[in-house]
């Protein structure tokens, strides 16, 4: 009210005064009123205004035509554009948005001035009160300054009222904020205190300046200000607007010259307003959709460390998982082992024995398959490989398996297909491990066929099975994990999903292809085909059990039940054995005694089996040179990288039985050998 009441009292003392006004700002003041308050608060202004502008027309004492077309003009103006804005430009009127910004000044704010602008011109020309000559020239200055006013303080005010949603944008220190409003200041001084020249356009460059570094209130501010002082010195005869050289007209005489002049200030103004309030809601939107970015960013970044953390946490557990299942399968297999040799035992009791054999293997290739699938895409190891050997270690279970159900099992190799090839040994064991076992489970009668063939650098593996085939429904998520053909409680076939999955992610990994040909109730074909080229044989002439003299072997494990079955094993084959619960006993009985081999387990109490190589590798020789085999839980590849890493020279996981083991020291024995026959040479 203040502000509407201020701006009647300044219009009307520039046109008695200066005979000019440069612009009409009271409806805009209540235009931002209407936008800014609450709808009962707005309407009070709105008729406080209205009072007050009929009774300013009053006192001044204009004619009553003018005084009751004016009121009503007026209210028309703010309440057309008012309706318009809330339709167009959404209820927040959020001008930091450039688009809102437009979609205001062309959607309302130019309709209604233009409405209301004809509409006083027909008032005028019905009611005869101005010549027609310069009607024309009246409504174009009319129309300019309630457009000027509109797009110059509505915004500004809004803008200044919502201040507090800019509290965040545009930090600058107190310094460049005054060099900028300074700056500002100083180009529209240097512009309009002077008659010379038409130099305008320097107000520009520190405008657009000012426009990106703060925010938008003090850009409508400085807008202001340029508004200020241009309109002062204009209406005061000085500056480039006063230069402008108008054309005679006869029909203008009776207008004021500066009045005529006017219109070359609308324009530099408009020109101001059109470009400093896009650029500052431009950079305000600009430097918002940084934030927004730089909170997301975080946001990402702090779930990347979750689940980072998470996948740690889930290694870790995997590792515990398989550190705690392989440790009393260890037992099972062990002791089943040796229990199996005796020879005193029945029919019977071997074939319990065999039973328990048989299924601590599938609950051991269940926790394999299972860590391999979480464990993610371990690096391809690409090594020369007897593809026979590896055949033989692949189908083995699934062999027994089909003597067990009576099936016919045969395996064919090919011509080229026998010798050594390049390729990972143990993703193309657990491929043809799981097609051999996954066609013996579906297989009730016939047999099944496994066919190895060599073309060119290629191997090519056809499993087929005379089982009970698949449809094309089940066909097309046979290699999707955990996926099973029957998932029903009264299923025949046993499983958990894993294992074509988990041969398909090899195949892949190798840059291989598999395709599958099924016939329902007739059987199914897989064809693998991977690249695998011929290398050099890597056999070696096999090694004896162990050297001929009584071998003293440390055990290191703090489980009483792993040593003791280790120490069976190793009193079989006529080794002196001494034993040791963690890290530190080993060190020390390595330290104070001879041994030719040290077993050694890798998570235990007091120091781990990794640090207790170290420091074992870390005494004088003789000691510092005694064989170490990781004898462990923790079987995954980087299990085995970090215990070759600390200085072991083999690795065997849990369970063992007495062949696993045997070989594992044999392989222990010639590394350690080759070791010390490095470390004299050099």
């Amino acid at each position: 009210m203040l502000l509407y009441l201020a701006s009647q009292v300044l219009g009307h003392w520039s046109m008695a005064t200066l005979n000019a006004t440069v612009m009409w700002p009271a409806n805009a003041i209540v235009l931002a009123a209407l936008l800014q308050l609450r709808r009962h608060e707005a309407r009070g202004v709105l008729i406080g205004c209205t009072l007050l502008n009929l009774a300013g027309n009053i006192l001044r004492g204009d004619a009553p035509l003018f005084v009751v077309t004016n009121v009503t003009l007026n209210l028309l103006q703010v309440v057309v554009a008012a309706l318009l804005a809330r339709r167009l430009c959404g209820a927040a009127l959020d001008m930091r948005r450039p688009k809102r910004l437009f979609r205001f000044a062309v959607g309302a704010v130019v309709p209604a001035v233009f409405l209301t602008t004809v509409l006083a011109g027909l008032i005028a020309v019905v009611s005869n009160q101005l010549p027609l000559g310069n009607l024309a020239f009246r409504l174009r200055h009319l129309f300019d300054m309630e457009l000027l006013a509109m797009m110059m303080i509505t915004p500004t005010l809004l803008l200044v009222a919502r201040n507090h949603r800019f509290r965040g944008d545009a930090k600058v220190s107190p310094v460049e904020f005054a060099f900028l409003i300074g700056l500002v200041t100083v180009a529209a001084l240097l512009a309009f205190c002077q008659s010379l020249a038409p130099i305008l356009f320097i107000v520009f460059p520190p405008l657009f300046l000012l426009a990106f570094r703060l925010s938008p209130p003090w850009t409508a501010g400085a807008v202001i200000l340029i508004s200020v002082i241009s309109a002062t010195a204009t209406l005061t005869g000085h500056g480039p607007v006063t230069m402008t050289r108008l054309a005679y007209d006869p029909d203008l005489e009776a207008i004021p010259h500066v009045m005529r002049q006017m219109n070359v200030l609308h324009l530099f103004l408009l020109a101001v307003v059109a470009t400093a309030l896009p650029i500052t809601t431009l950079s305000t939107e600009r430097r918002r959709l940084f934030e927004r970015l730089r909170v997301r960013t975080e946001a990402a970044l702090c779930a990347l460390q979750r689940a980072e953390k998470s996948d740690a946490a889930k290694s870790r557990f995997l590792a515990m998982m398989s550190h705690e299942m392989r440790t009393p399968l260890t037992g099972i297999t062990g002791y089943t082992d040796l229990l199996s040799r005796r020879p005193e035992l029945d029919a019977e009791a071997r074939r319990q024995l065999e039973a328990v054999r048989q299924c601590s293997d599938a609950m051991l290739r269940l926790i394999e398959d299972l860590l391999e699938v979480s464990s993610g895409n371990v690096e391809v190891a690409l090594k020369p490989v007897e593809i026979p050997v590896l055949l033989e270690e692949a189908l083995a279970p699934a062999r027994e398996w089909a003597a067990v159900r009576g099936l016919d099992f045969v395996l064919t190799v090919g011509p080229g297909a026998e010798s050594a090839a390049l390729t990972d040994g143990r993703r193309l064991r657990q491929i043809l491990h799981h097609l051999g076992s996954n066609a013996v489970k579906f297989t009730g009668k016939g047999g099944v066929r496994i066919l190895v063939e060599r073309i060119d650098d290629r191997l090519r593996f056809a499993v087929s099975d005379t089982g009970c085939g698949m449809s094309e429904e089940v066909l097309a998520g046979i290699f999707r994990l955990f996926e099973q053909a029957d998932a029903t409680t009264s299923r025949v076939h046993h499983g958990a999903g894993v294992g074509l999955a988990l041969a398909k992610n090899h195949i892949d990994r190798l840059g291989g292809t598999v395709t599958v040909e099924s016939v329902q109730w007739k059987g199914t074909t897989f064809t693998v085909d991977i690249p695998a080229p011929t290398v050099e044989s890597v056999r070696t002439a096999e090694a004896g059990p162990l050297e001929q003299r009584r071998m003293r072997v440390l055990i290191v494990d703090d489980h009483p039940s792993n040593r003791d079955l280790m120490r069976i094993m190793l009193e079989a084959v006529d080794c002196e054995t001494a034993e040791a619960g963690d890290g530190r006993e080993a060190v020390e009985a390595v330290a104070t005694g001879s041994f030719d081999l040290v077993l050694m387990d890798v998570r235990m109490p007091v120091m781990d089996g990794l640090a207790a190589t170290r420091a074992i590798r870390a005494l004088d020789r003789p000691a510092s040179a005694a064989a170490i085999l990781a004898v462990t839980a923790e079987a995954m590849p980087e299990d085995v990288a970090r215990c070759l890493n600390a200085g072991m020279d083999a690795h065997v996981a849990k369970p063992i039985t007495q062949v696993r083991l045997y070989e594992a020291m044999n392989r222990a024995m010639e590394v350690a050998a080759v070791r010390t026959d490095d470390a004299q040479a050099a």
